[in-house]
């Protein structure tokens, strides 16, 4: 079954300063949207409105047409892989893909290298590699949508492509929503890509509108 995920209506101010406005965004299943921005643009809060950690009165979240109005989402329905790590580090590994209902042999078929790690314990891993469970955990789990806040940025270049080619497998059952400073890789993965530039949201065609929109420069 076909979902969709539209938020609009959000209006974000912290003090006198209007962080997000005029804001629209959509996610379907089979595809992978991207958010783009300067620092400070507001790609996390928006996250995390849309997954309820940030409150707001003015906002519209709708799943399948349906508001979503309780601030605690389904994890049925959305997850969520925020800036910071999430999972206890005392935890062992087996207890991880257990409790998230996977296969600890799907995730080796990614990461090979981590069939040594499954009877240990997540401190003993490095922060790229700790960071690559969470991954994982997210992106593999059953539910409708899920969004990933900085995946890029805190993992070895040697698994970039392994999580790349698992996004683009996952999308077929999910919709995903994905923000990284390290565009180029939003670039390439994402089917749509919005940028957030003076609190609104560009739905963008190409490069070209990203350097039209200031968020990179023309080479």
């Amino acid at each position: 079954m076909k979902h969709s995920l539209e938020v609009d209506s959000i209006i974000l101010e912290f003090g006198t300063k209007r962080v997000l406005q005029d804001v629209y965004l959509k996610s379907e299943s089979g595809k992978t949207t991207g958010i783009l921005g300067r620092n400070g643009a507001g790609k996390s809060c928006l996250m995390q409105i849309i997954y309820g950690e940030l409150k707001t009165n003015n906002k519209s979240i709708r799943l399948n047409g349906k508001a979503i109005l309780d601030a605690s989402r389904n994890p049925e329905d959305i997850r969520y892989l925020p800036q910071f790590n999430f999972i206890p580090k005392g935890v062992k590994i087996s207890r991880i893909f257990k409790d998230f209902h996977l296969n600890f042999s799907d995730f080796t078929a990614y990461f090979p290298e981590f069939e040594k790690y499954y009877n240990g314990k997540l401190k003993n891993l490095s922060g790229g590699e700790i960071r690559i469970i969470e991954i994982y955990a997210i992106l593999a789990s059953k539910t409708k949508f899920c969004m990933l806040d900085e995946p890029f940025s805190q993992v070895m270049p040697k698994h970039v492509n392994p999580i790349k080619s698992l996004i683009n497998n996952e999308k077929n059952n999910k919709g995903i929503i994905i923000t990284d400073h390290l565009y180029e890789h939003i670039i390439d993965i994402c089917d749509d890509i919005y940028v957030i530039a003076n609190g609104k949201t560009y739905l963008t065609k190409d490069r070209s509108d990203l350097i039209q929109l200031g968020y990179i420069n023309e080479k």
